[in-house]
């Protein structure tokens, strides 16, 4: 039986470790508990003490602690090799599990889309050994991590990219920003002689007609410091709102409707028309929309000819489109928790918001390598 202490000296740098392996969530169960117990033994507490607080036996704790003294606190977390075959990961097993994770469990037999650490942990113990990778057998959820950490794959999570599969993607673009360049000019330029304008366009369909079931609690001082509603409410259906921001004075013509088709198109495009002097050319920038370029959307517009002249933006360009960005301050601003007792009343809301807004009219003005269009 010991009946002595002797002193286990730890280096300030170990003892961090240490105190971070035994708060951690990913290093093996073995690594943990040695840990503790030589962060408990060297602040001074006793063998019992230890023993009880971590549940554990005394042979464990005296173990793990003549370990530290022979090889030194953090070489002593791990077990030592034993005769036998040597379990060390080798290039090829490592390379191996990388392969395996960078698959689709899907593609080998399994009902998942992606990997979770506990199935690709299963999938190659079960797997190591007829692929020769006996290493592998038995390898840790730690070991996994620390395989794919350095192999930099994180097969458990999707990261979301957009394909430009429009081919002309750059060269549509670079007609749109010579329509803004063309506006900043015109809207630089003294005095107010133009005969043509410009106008951003695009819908903004399903937004909803919420109505709250329960009644709605204002805030009370002291008391209740927010709007209280209850979870439930019941849905009145949806609107499209069609909007359209003059790039020259920021005011904002806008169509609310239950659908955004060809004809309620052909509805905004007259109030367009009515709105504007009949000489004028009306530039649209809008996106190629079905609605935009259909047959009924074709014979309106040749009962005008010359009055609307349209720029597309490029396929999944939409972001180049600075009536997004009206939408976006729509729907931070009037929309935002909005609720109606009926749909009609969201109608309403809507044209009362925009009327609203274009009593102080916002200029949207584009800046993005607007620097590298040149002046016609």
């Amino acid at each position: 039986m010991k009946t002595s202490k002797v002193k286990l000296s730890i280096t300030d740098k170990d003892f961090k470790q240490l105190d971070t392996i035994s708060r951690s969530r990913t290093e093996s169960t073995s690594r943990v508990q040695r840990a503790q117990i030589l962060l408990m033994y060297a602040k001074g507490e006793r063998i019992t003490t230890i023993t009880r607080q971590l549940n554990t036996t005394r042979p464990l704790v005296y173990r793990a602690i003549d370990k530290a003294l022979a090889f030194g606190a953090l070489q002593s977390l791990d077990d030592l090799q034993r005769s036998g075959r040597s379990r060390a990961i080798d290039d090829a097993a490592k390379q191996w599990v990388l392969f395996i994770a960078c698959q689709k469990p899907s593609d080998l037999g399994y009902a998942a889309e992606t990997w979770t650490f506990s199935q690709l942990v299963t999938h190659l113990r079960n797997n190591a050994a007829k692929n020769g990778h006996h290493c592998l057998e038995k390898i840790s959820r730690s070991k996994v991590h620390n395989i794919l950490n350095e192999g930099d794959i994180k097969p458990h999570k999707i990261r979301y990219y957009l394909q430009r599969r429009d081919p002309k993607f750059e060269e549509k673009m670079t007609d749109i920003l010579h329509v803004y360049k063309d506006v900043e000019m015109i809207n630089q330029t003294p005095g107010d002689e133009r005969e043509s304008t410009t106008l951003s366009y695009d819908e903004k369909p399903g937004i909803q007609a919420l109505k709250n079931i329960a009644v709605q609690l204002m805030p009370v001082p002291n008391m209740h410091p927010t709007i209280s509603r209850d979870h439930e409410y019941k849905r009145l259906g949806t609107v499209s709102l069609l909007g359209g921001i003059d790039l020259h004075t920021g005011e904002v013509h806008a169509l609310v409707r239950d659908r955004h088709r060809s004809r309620e198109f052909i509805e905004f495009l007259k109030i367009l028309d009515e709105k504007y002097p009949a000489d004028w050319i009306i530039r649209m920038v809008l996106d190629n929309h079905s609605a935009h370029i259909s047959k009924e959307t074709k014979e309106f517009l040749k009962t005008k000819p010359n009055r609307f002249h349209f720029v597309f933006t490029p396929t999944h360009g939409s972001w180049l489109n600075l009536v997004e960005s009206f939408f976006s301050k729509v729907a931070r601003s009037f929309l935002r928790y909005i609720r109606v007792d009926s749909k009609n009343e969201l109608v309403e809301r809507i044209y009362q918001g925009i009327e609203e807004i274009n009593k102080s009219p916002v200029v949207f003005k584009w800046r993005y390598k607007m620097d590298e269009i040149a002046v016609a």
